[in-house]
């Protein structure tokens, strides 16, 4: 089946949040675990609008923690579709903090997921190519190839630390 290219804009989805006194930890900042979870929804929201199908989240390459998230401020995510392969998708998604009184922002994080589409059996399912139109669309666009591989290294790893260190006893494995 072929599925027809989309622009990233098509995908482009913008999550802001007020940071609030429950959204911290002991030092006032926006908890880890909290931002990692508007990561991941966001990123949900832009894989779908580009695949108009089911997404799951099949890995996470990390979260680069730039500068704290304060109390008091907002927290502004904005993701898209940067490459796509066959059936899955790079989200690239950035989070912008920004003082509401000052107005001042700050890059405080990036991060780069990897979404799956399925059909109506759980099954992988095909997704448009992506048309990156502006430059900072093309630069990543680019060096998705380089990052996938990457993925799929650290993919087999994690296979073999599975069967290393899952719940099988070490001579029970065949």
């Amino acid at each position: 089946m072929t599925v027809k290219a989309k622009s990233v804009r098509e995908s482009r989805t913008v999550k802001s949040s007020h940071v609030l006194p429950p959204d911290t930890n002991t030092h006032g900042t926006l908890f880890g675990g909290k931002l990692m979870a508007y990561i991941d929804d966001v990123a949900a929201i832009a894989a779908t609008r580009h695949a108009r199908q089911h997404v799951v989240t099949a890995s996470s390459d990390s979260v680069d923690f730039l500068h704290p998230i304060k109390e008091g401020y907002s927290v502004c995510l904005e993701a898209f579709v940067s490459w796509t392969h066959r059936t899955s998708m790079e989200v690239f998604v950035k989070v912008i903090s920004e003082n509401l009184l000052t107005g001042e922002r700050k890059l405080c994080a990036l991060s780069f997921l990897t979404f799956v589409a399925i059909d109506d059996q759980g099954k992988p399912a095909p997704v448009p190519s992506v048309i990156a139109e502006s430059e900072e669309e093309k630069w990543l666009f680019d060096g998705a190839p380089k990052r996938a591989e990457r993925r799929r290294k650290r993919r087999d790893e994690s296979k073999q630390l599975s069967r290393n260190f899952g719940t099988e006893k070490p001579w029970e494995r065949s």
